[in-house]
């Protein structure tokens, strides 16, 4: 289980998040907001590339800054850039971080077939990254944080630039990989979420908007959720 208790960030006089208090639990939770919302400020939280002003994150009930190495063994993150070699062919990539990860060498090879075929990448495994389109590209960022079979998976406006296609393909890989571990998907794009989160998370003027599952968002506010996002932030100006 992870925890986030009241924690707010600042970064000099300005505040970027205030007094958030959240729990996760298996399942996928969409944090959905405008951008400028405190998304990534959480996200990268969560993931210790920034850590809180104020207050505390805690993975089963230890602090994950104290965690060090055991927090990031289970922590599988895809940025909205994530760095990768062009001349090298997803299993030399795979391999590489396979190997900076810790990850056994003895399973290695079928580890990233497995990811491979679930990607549907299979048939390319062998080709050089840089003649691959931007959703490909993210099929291999889904890839190489699945690695070490994390039990969280923080993926940061994954679906950014993607088409329409791409965008469907990659919330089915979601909802695969969601039965065993935490996934937290930030974006501001309604429809990536819509139909595969189970929890429904939203920032508005710094603070805790709400964590509910869809069905209750959509019997308060009425229609869909992208009826729910518009009147939640038009009130506050922020779409």
């Amino acid at each position: 289980m992870l925890s986030v208790n009241n924690v707010t960030k600042n970064y000099g006089d300005f505040l970027a998040l205030q007094n958030v208090n959240l729990t996760f639990e298996n399942g996928v939770y969409g944090l959905l907001a405008p951008n400028g919302a405190g998304k990534t400020t959480l996200i990268k939280m969560l993931a210790t590339l920034l850590f809180p002003t104020k207050g505390e994150i805690l993975w089963d009930g230890a602090e994950i800054g104290s965690l060090d190495e055991q927090y990031r063994e289970i922590l599988g993150y895809l940025p909205q850039d994530f760095g990768y070699y062009r001349g090298y062919s997803p299993v030399q990539y795979l391999r590489y971080l396979s190997a900076l990860k810790g990850v056994d060498s003895k399973k290695t090879d079928s580890r990233i077939d497995e990811l491979l075929e679930m990607v549907g990448l299979a048939d390319v495994r062998g080709k050089k990254m840089k003649k691959f389109s931007g959703g490909m590209l993210q099929r291999v960022g889904i890839a190489q944080a699945m690695l070490a079979n994390p039990k969280l998976l923080i993926l940061d406006e994954p679906t950014a630039g993607l088409d329409p296609k791409e965008r469907v393909r990659f919330r089915n890989i979601i909802h695969e990989l969601s039965a065993e571990r935490i996934v937290i998907l930030s974006t501001h794009i309604v429809s990536d979420i819509e139909s595969i989160a189970d929890y429904v998370v939203m920032i508005k003027d710094k603070e805790l908007f709400c964590c509910s599952p869809p069905s209750e968002l959509y019997e308060k506010y009425g229609g869909n959720l992208e009826d729910v996002f518009m009147k939640v932030y038009d009130e506050a100006g922020e779409s």
